[in-house]
């Protein structure tokens, strides 16, 4: 009897874990591409694309360092982001060119740190990270927060 509780129990284990921290690399993929599209609809301008993954409740914000040096952040509103997206003008181009994914997987919570060159009519601009937090609904990996750096030191290699 001791032996088949034991049994019983060490297979219990063996299932959290491999559902655990190490998720197998088909789970960071689906994140990643559940990234690459958010950005897919950012630079088509296509705001259907963006809300298809990310959660009705998404909170977005930013992060870094005003004029005076101080630490500041801001929370905006999805739906006026969406707006300012579609919003850009055709003679503007810009890209945000994505330059390397952290992904950690826990069962259903992903986190992504993306970090990012953004680029304005062919200039840069800027660069930071995107810190990415997702939701697994039932098979669908869903962005519920993103909060970004921003800056100009330290960005381009030389």
């Amino acid at each position: 009897m001791k032996t088949f509780t034991f049994f019983i129990l060490s297979l219990f284990t063996i299932s959290i874990y491999a559902q655990g921290p190490n998720a197998d690399g088909m789970e960071k993929q689906a994140v990643e591409e559940t990234i690459r599209t958010f950005f897919d609809g950012f630079h088509k301008q296509d705001s259907t694309i963006i809300k298809n993954v990310v959660d009705n409740s998404i909170v977005l914000q930013t992060t870094g360092r005003n004029k005076e040096g101080k630490t500041m952040y801001r929370t905006s509103e999805f739906s006026k982001f969406l707006e300012s997206i579609v919003s850009i003008p055709d003679s503007i181009g810009f890209e945000e060119k994505l330059t390397s994914f952290s992904i950690q997987v826990d069962r259903t919570m992903a986190n992504a740190w993306v970090g990012y060159e953004f680029w304005l009519n062919g200039n840069f601009s800027h660069c930071g990270i995107n810190s990415f937090q997702l939701i697994n609904f039932d098979g669908t990996w869903k962005i519920i927060y993103l909060i970004d750096t921003r800056g100009k030191a330290g960005c381009l290699e030389e």
